[in-house]
């Protein structure tokens, strides 16, 4: 490690298909698309800017229950069938994909995580690499993988859920990159990693995006603070002789960024590079107040 972890907080660039209109009273007001969704945010513990009339004309509203992650969906009009979102990468390549209400609050996409699909990108391109092997852990709906992708990388896309990894070879094929090397798995993380490391496999990024709690296609159980610890250390052994970078982005779990920055050093303690730690946030624009949405640690090679 060449220097200690700096603090930051990351914003997206603004981008034509998402605003994060207004936050407040527990909820956030967002436009998704040409689609407007109210949906729960407890961390939104201040008032609301915009007024009540705009809240209310939002096409659709997320009503929680008491249980975590419990709720419906409730529709103005009608229930909306999916649309099609893009998100242009500074060097100009255009990720397409679809968007969604599902039986929970989520929609798809994370917009805030924009920085981390940027910086995958704009990793590999400085590289100047012959097709570098990255590995994508809980892909979910694959931008992050199609980033890597457009970027020139061969990526393995490991998602325990073959709903959410049907939807990414969906967004692959939308984007236009159907014909770049992307292997789809659906598997338990840590599991692959452990029999990637005994069959010798190496990888030149590592992107992980791990959930509170979940389930495996069989069954195993994934708890984050009892989990992600082992799965880190197993990571060392998939990594490359020269590595691009680590990225770990983590929502839903009460922790600090220093935390997780403390753990992924362990990983990369003996590599060229450094690490930045802090939170991914979005900016209003109702009033540019920021929200944060994650916390994140990412080891990027010097």
């Amino acid at each position: 490690m060449d220097s200690s972890p700096t603090l930051s907080l990351l914003r997206s660039r603004p981008w034509r298909d998402y605003e994060l209109l207004d936050t407040g009273d527990g909820c956030k007001l967002e436009r998704f698309g040409s689609h407007i969704f109210a949906r729960p945010e407890v961390q939104a513990m201040w008032s609301r800017t915009l007024p009540a009339k705009d809240w209310a004309s939002a096409d659709a509203t997320f009503q929680p229950t008491n249980e975590e992650n419990g709720g419906h969906w409730t529709f103005r009009k009608k229930e909306l069938d999916r649309w099609e979102m893009n998100y242009v990468l500074p060097g100009g390549a255009s990720l397409r994909f679809w968007a969604m209400t599902t039986s929970g609050r989520h929609l798809g996409v994370f917009p805030e995580a924009a920085p981390q699909w940027d910086l995958i990108a704009g990793c590999l391109k400085d590289a100047r690499r012959d097709s570098p092997h990255i590995l994508n852990l809980f892909g979910y709906t694959g931008l992050a993988t199609l980033a890597a992708a457009s970027a020139g990388a061969r990526v393995t896309h490991v998602d325990a859920s073959r709903k959410s990894l049907n939807w990414a070879r969906e967004n692959q094929v939308l984007s236009g990159l159907d014909k770049k090397p992307v292997r789809w798995i659906v598997d338990d993380a840590l599991k692959f990693v452990e029999r990637e490391g005994r069959r010798g496999a190496r990888y030149d990024g590592i992107i992980l995006d791990p959930p509170k709690f979940g389930r495996g296609p069989k069954g195993e159980i994934w708890e984050a603070y009892n989990s992600l610890p082992h799965l880190l250390r197993s990571l060392r052994a998939i990594l490359s002789n020269t590595p691009l970078f680590v990225i770990l982005t983590i929502y839903a779990i009460k922790t600090s960024a220093i935390h997780i920055a403390e753990a992924l050093q362990e990983v990369t303690r003996d590599l060229h590079g450094s690490i930045q730690m802090g939170e991914l946030v979005a900016s209003e624009t109702s009033s540019g107040r920021l929200l944060s949405q994650a916390v994140f640690a990412r080891w990027t090679s010097t």
